[in-house]
C-alpha cells in the first residue's frame, strides 16, 4: 500500500515556506509509527488518549532511535528517506529535533540534498536563528546548487518572522541588483512583513513598485494590505485599495472581504459592511462562519439583537452552523438588551447541543448577572466554569469584585483577590481602581490612599479612573490639598484629567468656600483643556446661588452660553431657584419661559422652585396656574408642590376659597 507521495520542487507555501511535508498523506503521528518496530507499533496503538502526552514522547524517542538505526545502515538508505522523517518533525513542529538530526547526519558523512537544506534552513528560521539559516544557504551556493528560489524566500520570510524586514529588503535588493528574479512567493512574503512591523505604507509603495514587472499584484498582496489597513482604522484607504484590485482584474477571496467587512464593522460602518456581504455573494464568493459571526457581534453590541437575529438565520440558510462563538456574541446582545434571561436559555441550549461554552460565554453571563445584582447567580456560575476546567480570567474576577464592592462585602472581594493570586493572576489597574471606588464610597479614604500607594509599589501604572476615584474621594472628604496634589500628578505623568475629574475638584472646592479658586480653574479648563461641560457650570452657578452671589452665577451662566456650551433642565432649574430665593422672580420667570423656548422641558423640581418662589412674593394666581399646568403636562404635583402652595394660601388668607381649588386641580 503506498504511504507517501513524493514532494514536487515548484510547491510552496504562500509565503515563502516550502511544503516540505505535503508528501505525507497521513497524520505525523501515524506516518511516525511506520518507523517503528512492528511490535513496538501496535503496543503505542492501544495507549489510551490519558497518556497521549507521555505515548508521544515515546514515539519521537523511537523515531530519532530509528533514524539513527538507518544511519547506521550500510548502505545507507537514501537521504529522501531521511527527508521523510526530518519533515514529520518539522510538521510537528519539533523543530529543534529536526535540526539536531540533520547535524547527525552530516556527521555520520551523509551529504544532504538541498530539500534536507532548505529544511535546516527553514527549522532554524522558525527558531529564530537567522544567521545559521545564512550560514546553511552558504552552503547550498558552495555546493552548486545555485540560488534556488524556495531557499531564497524561506530565509526572506525567516528575516520577517524575525522583525528585521529592513534586512529582508535589503537582501532583496542585492540579488535583484545582480539580476535574480524574485516570483510572488517573494513579494507576498515581503508585503507582509511590512505589514506585520506596522509599514502599511511601505507595503502599498512595494505593491506599486512591481506593477508593470513580471511578478504582477496577486489576492494575496492585497489582501495582506487590506487586512493591515483596517486593523488601523484606514477603512477608506482599504476600500479604496479593493475596489482598485477588482478594477484591474484581481478577484477577492473571502479572506479579503473578511478582512474589509470586520474593518468595516469595527468603525461602526455596519450598513456597508452587509451591503459588501450581498456583493460577495453576488460575486459567488461563499461567506465562511466568520464573517457571520463578525456581523452578528457588531449588530449586538450596537444593541440591534433583532437584526443580529435574522442575519444568524441567513447563516444557517447558507449552510453554516453558528459556532460557539456566535452563540456567546448572540449571548451579549441579549444581554445588551436586558433579555438575560433569554440570554441564559440560549446558553443552556448550546450546552444541550453538545457545544462547550468557552471562558468568553461564561464571562458575558456573570457580567449581566453582576450588573443586575444577581450575585448568587454570577457566583454559580462561577463555581459551574471552575469545575470544567475552565480558568477565569481578569475579566471575570473583576467581574465579581466590582459586584461584591457595589453590595458592600468588600471582605469577600478580598477573598476573591486572594483566589487570584492563587491561580497566579495578577490583579491589574482595573481590579485595583475597583476597591478604590468601593474604599471611597465608604468613605474609607485613608486605606484607600493605601491600597493606591500599594499599587503604586507593585510597579502598576494608575490610569486617569484611578486618579479620578481617589480625587472625587479627597474631595467630597474635603481634603482639597490631597486632590489637588493628585492632580498635579497626572499632568507629571502625562495622564490627561478628564471633564469629570475637574468638576470633582470644582464642587470639593466650592464645597470648602474656595469658589473663585474653582473659577479660576473652570477658566483654566477653557484655555487648556479639557473644556468643562454643563455639568461643570451648574457645580460652580450652585455653589454662587448658594453663597447668594446670584450676579455672578447669572454672569457665569451668560458665559456657558457665549462658549457654545448649553445648558440643560439643571441649569436653568438651579438659577431659576436662586433668583426665586433672592426674591428676583421676574427674572425667574423669564427663565422658566426661556427653556420652553430652547425645547427643554422643566421637571418637577424646576416648577416646585418656581411656585414656591411665587406663592411667597404673593403671586397666588401664578403659582396655581403653574400647578396646572403640571398637572396637565403629566408632571407629578407630589406632596412637597402642594404643601407650599397652601402654606402661601393660608398667609395670604386665601386657604378656604382656593385650596378648593387647588384639591380639584
Amino acid at each position: 500500500m503506498k504511504k507517501v507521495l513524493f514532494h514536487s520542487p515548484s510547491i510552496t507555501t504562500r509565503y515563502g515556506i516550502p511544503k516540505f511535508c505535503s508528501f505525507i498523506t497521513l497524520s505525523a503521528s501515524t506516518f511516525l509509527l511506520c518507523y517503528l518496530p512492528p511490535h513496538f507499533a501496535s503496543s503505542m496503538r492501544v495507549h489510551n488518549c490519558k497518556y497521549l502526552h507521555s505515548f508521544r514522547n515515546v514515539e519521537n524517542d523511537a523515531v530519532v532511535a530509528r533514524f539513527e538505526c538507518m544511519l547506521s545502515m550500510r548502505p545507507p538508505p537514501s537521504v529522501v528517506e531521511f527527508n521523510k522523517i526530518l519533515g514529520a518533525f518539522v510538521k510537528m513542529k519539533r523543530y529543534p529535533t529536526a535540526i539536531s538530526l540533520c547535524t547527525r547526519m552530516e556527521f555520520k558523512g551523509i551529504t544532504p540534498c538541498l530539500y534536507t537544506l532548505t529544511i535546516l534552513i527553514n527549522c532554524y528560521c522558525l527558531v529564530g536563528r537567522v544567521a545559521f539559516s545564512f550560514s546553511v544557504f552558504g552552503k547550498i551556493i558552495k555546493w552548486g546548487y545555485g540560488l534556488d528560489i524556495v531557499a531564497l524566500n524561506t530565509l526572506i520570510k525567516g528575516l520577517c518572522v524575525s522583525g528585521k524586514v529592513v534586512k529582508a529588503l535589503d537582501f532583496h535588493d542585492e540579488l535583484v541588483a545582480k539580476g535574480f528574479q524574485f516570483n510572488e512567493v517573494t513579494y507576498g512574503t515581503l508585503i507582509n512583513g511590512l505589514c506585520a512591523a506596522g509599514q502599511t505604507g511601505a507595503a502599498i509603495q512595494m505593491l506599486r513598485t512591481i506593477e508593470g514587472r513580471v511578478v504582477k499584484p496577486n489576492v494575496v498582496m492585497y489582501s495582506t494590505i487590506i487586512d493591515s489597513l483596517c486593523k488601523y482604522g484606514l477603512v477608506n484607504e482599504a476600500h479604496d485599495l479593493y475596489s482598485e484590485m477588482i478594477a484591474k482584474g484581481v478577484s477577492p477571496n473571502v479572506l479579503t472581504c473578511q478582512s474589509l467587512i470586520r474593518g468595516l464593522c469595527v468603525v461602526g460602518r455596519l450598513k456597508e459592511a452587509i451591503q459588501l456581504l450581498d456583493e460577495t455573494v453576488q460575486k459567488g464568493i461563499r461567506p465562511n462562519v466568520y464573517i457571520f459571526t463578525i456581523l452578528i457581534d457588531a449588530l449586538c453590541k450596537k444593541r440591534m439583537l433583532k437584526e443580529a437575529l435574522v442575519m444568524c438565520d441567513k447563516m444557517i440558510g447558507s449552510g453554516h452552523e453558528p459556532n460557539i462563538v456566535t452563540y456567546t456574541a448572540l449571548m451579549g446582545g441579549y444581554c445588551l438588551n436586558n433579555k438575560v434571561e433569554e440570554a441564559r436559555k440560549l446558553f443552556d441550549i448550546v450546552v444541550q447541543r453538545g457545544f462547550a461554552p468557552d471562558i468568553w460565554t461564561y464571562n458575558i453571563l456573570i457580567n449581566a448577572y453582576c450588573k443586575l445584582e444577581r450575585l448568587d447567580d454570577a457566583v454559580n456560575l462561577f463555581h459551574e466554569m471552575c469545575r470544567k476546567n475552565l480558568v477565569p480570567n481578569l475579566v471575570t474576577y473583576n467581574s465579581l469584585i466590582d459586584c461584591f464592592c457595589k453590595s458592600g462585602k468588600v471582605s469577600y472581594a478580598r477573598k476573591l483577590i486572594k483566589a487570584m493570586h492563587d491561580n497566579g493572576l495578577t490583579p491589574d489597574v482595573i481590579t485595583y481602581s475597583i476597591l478604590l471606588d468601593a474604599l471611597c464610597k465608604s468613605q474609607n479614604l485613608d486605606q484607600a490612599i493605601a491600597l493606591f500607594n500599594k499599587m503604586l509599589e507593585r510597579g502598576l501604572a494608575p490610569d486617569f479612573w484611578s486618579y479620578n476615584i481617589l480625587i472625587n474621594g479627597c474631595c467630597k472628604d474635603q481634603r482639597m490639598g490631597e486632590a489637588v496634589n493628585l492632580l498635579k500628578e497626572m499632568h507629571l505623568k502625562n495622564l490627561v484629567p478628564h471633564t469629570v475629574t475637574y468638576t470633582s475638584l470644582i464642587d470639593g472646592l466650592c464645597k470648602s468656600g474656595r469658589i473663585s479658586y474653582a473659577w479660576k480653574i473652570l477658566n483654566e479648563m477653557h484655555h487648556n483643556g479639557p473644556p468643562p461641560d454643563e455639568i461643570t457650570y451648574s457645580v460652580l452657578i450652585d455653589a454662587l446661588c448658594k453663597s447668594q452671589h446670584l450676579d455672578q452665577a447669572i454672569q457665569l451662566f451668560n458665559q456657558m452660553i457665549q462658549r457654545g456650551v448649553a445648558p440643560d433642565v439643571c441649569s436653568y432649574t438651579i438659577l431659576i431657584d436662586g433668583c426665586c430665593k433672592a426674591e428676583r422672580i421676574d427674572e425667574a420667570m423669564n427663565l422658566f419661559k426661556e427653556m420652553y423656548l430652547k425645547d427643554l422641558v422643566p421637571d418637577t423640581v424646576t416648577c416646585i422652585c418656581l411656585v414656591d418662589g411665587l406663592s411667597k412674593s404673593g403671586r397666588i394666581s401664578y403659582a396655581q396656574e403653574l400647578v396646572n399646568v403640571m398637572c396637565k403636562n403629566g408632571l407629578n404635583s407630589d406632596v412637597t408642590t402642594y404643601g407650599i402652595f397652601l402654606d402661601a394660601l393660608c398667609k395670604s388668607q386665601h386657604l378656604d376659597k382656593e385650596c378648593l381649588i387647588a384639591a380639584h386641580s
